[in-house]
């Protein structure tokens, strides 16, 4: 079973800019595509973004895309999320996720999550 650990949350200004990055560890492999999700107060759980097996293929969800980008370094079995333009409504804790079987798009598809870091931008 894979493990994810997320870091890299805090407090930013708005238009400030994060990364956040998730390891993974137990029975990694580059064959696992990988994505960030978010979950803000009261909100259900959303998508961010995702990144194919081997770094192949790059998907965002509409709210962030040309702000965010999702990255993988498979040697570290580590995936980042760099968050640039960070807005208000980008406060949410995030969560690594990872599915073996296919794009993690949805919540539907995760096989494994992460515990979540949280991420705020203040106005």
């Amino acid at each position: 079973q894979v493990q994810l650990v997320e870091s890299g949350g805090g407090l930013v200004q708005d238009g400030g800019s994060l990364r956040l990055s998730c390891a993974a560890s137990g029975r990694t492999s580059s064959s696992y595509a990988m994505g960030w999700f978010r979950q803000a107060p009261g909100k259900e759980r959303e998508f961010v973004a995702a990144i194919g097996w081997s770094g192949g293929g790059t998907y965002y969800a509409d709210s962030v895309k040309g702000r965010f980008t999702i990255s993988r370094d498979n040697a570290k079995n580590t995936v980042y999320l760099q968050m640039n333009s960070l807005k208000s409504e980008d406060t949410a804790v995030y969560y690594c996720a990872t599915s073996r079987g296919r794009i993690p798009s949805a919540v539907r598809y995760v096989e494994v999550w992460g515990q979540g870091t949280l991420v705020t931008v203040s106005s």
